[in-house]
C-alpha cells in the first residue's frame, strides 16, 4: 500500500464548505483507506491505499459529495511525490527564513510554459511564482492576505486549478506521512 495525502480544496474557510475533520476520517475508512488521519481543520488528509492519484481524487471527491453534501475539488500526492516537492523547493531561503508565507500549490494539471512565464510577467508586487510539473511555489514576501496574486488570478493565468498550503502544513504533512 502506498501512502497518501489528499488536500481538500477550500472547506472551513469563513464558514465556507463545513467539514469536520472526524468525517473526513470516517468518509476515508468507508472508502477502504487504512489509517486515516487530518491535519488541522482544513482538509489535509493522510491514509494509505492503492490506486493511482488522479482515480483517488475522483473516488474522494465523488464521495465526499454523494456522502457528506461537499462539492469540493481534491488534491491527492504520494508521500514520495510530496517529499519530491520539498526538495525541488526552488525557495530554500524562504522556507527557512519566512515559511508562512511560503506556498505550495497542488495542482490538477502542470501548466504550459507560457502560461507561468504569463503568471510571473503579471505579478504587480514582490510575490515570486516557480512551477515544477504539477506543483508551484508562491513566495509571498509582503504577506498574502492583501496580495494581488490571488487563487483566482494564478488559476486563470495557469489555466488549472490549485489549492495551496503554507511550508509549515507542508512540512507538518510530510512527517505525518512519515516522511
Amino acid at each position: 500500500m502506498t501512502t497518501w495525502i489528499a488536500l481538500l480544496r477550500a472547506v472551513n474557510v469563513a464558514g465556507h464548505a463545513p467539514i469536520k475533520m472526524a468525517d473526513l476520517r470516517g468518509l476515508a475508512a468507508e472508502l477502504g483507506f487504512a489509517e486515516p488521519r487530518t491535519l488541522l481543520q482544513s482538509g489535509n488528509l493522510v491514509f494509505a491505499g492503492k490506486g493511482r492519484a488522479e482515480a483517488l481524487e475522483r473516488t474522494i471527491e465523488q464521495a465526499l459529495a454523494q456522502r457528506l453534501g461537499l462539492g469540493t475539488a481534491v488534491f491527492v500526492r504520494s508521500a514520495a511525490d510530496w517529499a519530491g516537492a520539498i526538495a525541488d523547493n526552488p525557495f530554500p531561503e524562504e522556507a527557512e527564513s519566512d515559511p508562512s508565507h511560503l506556498v505550495l500549490l497542488p495542482l490538477k494539471q502542470a501548466p504550459k510554459a507560457a502560461a507561468v512565464t504569463a503568471l510571473q510577467a503579471g505579478i504587480v508586487g514582490r510575490e515570486q511564482v516557480r512551477t515544477d510539473g504539477r506543483h508551484a511555489y508562491i513566495s509571498y514576501p509582503d504577506g498574502i492576505g492583501r496580495s494581488k496574486l490571488t487563487m483566482a488570478v494564478i488559476e486563470k493565468k495557469l489555466g488549472t486549478s490549485g489549492t495551496g498550503r503554507n511550508w509549515n502544513t507542508v512540512l507538518k504533512l510530510a512527517a505525518l506521512a512519515g516522511g
